[in-house]
């Protein structure tokens, strides 16, 4: 246990990271002096720390110690045992924390716990929860792993009683190899969805879906679980829960909580929100995506639990503007509208393209995708990955082969000449690229008046987006 009266003075290796970051902005905003160091610092993190009037030392190494002059040291997930800055801070005894732990034990312990887990869906599902509460004048504290565009910043400091975090099931740390979110202290939680993700820590789906069996046992008798019904190892996972358990279903017969007469469009989804049968309010989601009122279902349930009435629902989800790099438009040039999303699974990835297919009707949909996660770089989708099916939508896809890393050993690579092949024998024009910058010029060629090009990465993509706008503005 940190004895946090006497802490004033925090630092954080890996601080660029969008948990880390955001954190170490709450620390800022509470009134610590705080200080960070990384070795890849790049937009919207960098943007954001930067705001905060937070410094950034690069890269990791003991002299940073030494000008940070820290009481307390937070290390981020991404930091290996082997960091030359973790090594020195081992060997001078300095305390030290992982963010988790921090997060839960200073800003979480005190307060309701409303936590968003699942593979899908996280960052979008805990901004909508926070934005709604706040609309609703509840005055929540939060954090996410994205910049909402409602309150431009990752985090927020409420004085009420609700923190909504996004409870992510990587690992905590070097030093601490659990899920993160089994430090969350949930009372009220969203279960959005369970397929295996995070291939380098998991070895298979039961070892996956036992963290979140974990997480659920944390629930307290009196807390609530939204669960969506989607996915039959949610409902599984959810059955153990001591809490109280509401199901939720875009199309999902039987479940608790159903949107009906959905309408995308433009503007984005419109719905009836419907609890056990019964109409409870009419909804527009400005958001636009079959999976994003799915999300909204689960808030509305989440919501509901912690006693907001239908008609504060309903007014918090039509303020709600979303996630930045969630089907993000990032400018428009030559006639090309260019749009950022964080999709990396195979199921986001198909989710997105149906999402912005649905806000920009008629358009054709160009698809540019950089296999980057840990798992996405791994053959485990390589079967979705080559589905056309997986690219609904897309009129061409250009994806970046991967560079090799040792954390993916070469025989479970993702093959992406064969998914190339495969899309190309289906009907699917699909090509890779050894460089940003030579997708991005293939990009700009195909590209006319009219199209949409959505740019796929959980990373920095080498900056393909501003890259691409600048291309086909220069044509």
């Amino acid at each position: 246990m940190i004895d946090w009266k006497n802490i004033k003075r925090i630092h954080l290796i890996g601080v660029a990271g969008t948990g880390m970051g955001s954190f170490a902005g709450m620390l800022k905003a509470a009134g610590y002096a705080v200080t960070g160091s990384d070795e890849n610092v790049y937009p919207p993190m960098s943007t954001q720390l930067e705001r905060w009037g937070i410094g950034v030392m690069t890269p990791y190494a003991p002299a940073n110690l030494d000008a940070a002059r820290a009481d307390l040291v937070v290390v981020g997930n991404v930091v290996r045992k082997v960091n030359a800055e973790a090594t020195a801070m081992r060997e001078r005894g300095l305390p030290h924390v992982s963010f988790p732990a921090a997060l839960g034990e200073l800003f979480i312990g005190a307060r309701h716990g409303v936590v968003v887990v699942g593979t899908h869906g996280k960052t979008t599902t805990s901004a909508m929860m926070g934005a709604v509460l706040h609309h609703a004048g509840r005055d929540p504290s939060f954090l996410v792993g994205g910049v909402t565009r409602d309150f431009e910043s990752n985090f927020r400091l409420g004085k009420g009683p609700h923190f909504v975090v996004e409870g992510d099931e990587y690992d905590t740390a070097y030093f601490d190899k659990g899920p993160k979110f089994l430090h969350y202290r949930p009372r009220t939680a969203i279960f959005t969805s369970c397929e295996l993700d995070h291939a380098d820590i998991y070895r298979d789906e039961a070892h996956y879906e036992s963290a979140f069996e974990r997480f659920v046992d944390l629930l307290p008798p009196d807390g609530f679980l939204a669960a969506c019904a989607g996915y039959a190892s949610v409902r599984r996972i959810a059955a153990r829960s001591r809490a109280r358990v509401e199901t939720y279903g875009v199309s999902q017969p039987g479940a608790d909580w159903e949107a009906r007469g959905l309408r995308l469009d433009r503007d984005g989804a419109r719905f009836t929100l419907v609890r056990h049968g019964a109409a409870l309010a009419d909804v527009h989601l400005p958001v636009g995506g079959a999976h994003n009122v799915e999300n909204a279902l689960g808030v509305a349930a989440a919501a509901t639990a912690l006693g907001l009435s239908p008609e504060e629902i309903a007014a918090g989800l039509a303020a709600f503007h979303g996630v930045k790099r969630r089907q993000e438009v990032r400018g428009t040039a030559g006639g090309v509208t260019v749009v950022d999303d964080f999709a990396h699974h195979p199921r986001a990835v198909k989710a997105t393209l149906a999402a912005v297919q649905g806000s920009f009707p008629g358009a054709r949909l160009l698809a540019a995708f950089e296999p980057r996660s840990n798992t996405s770089r791994r053959n485990l989708h390589q079967r979705e990955y080559s589905d056309p099916a997986t690219w609904t939508g897309a009129a061409e896809v250009f994806l970046l082969r991967p560079a090799p890393t040792d954390r993916v050993p070469e025989h479970e690579r993702l093959d992406v000449d064969a998914v190339v092949a495969a899309l190309s024998a289906h009907g699917k024009p699909a090509r890779v690229f050894e460089t940003v910058e030579a997708l991005v010029q293939a990009v700009a060629a195909s590209a006319r008046a009219g199209d949409v090009v959505l740019g796929m990465s959980n990373g920095a993509f080498g900056g393909f987006w501003g890259k691409a706008l600048e291309a086909v503005g220069a044509r």
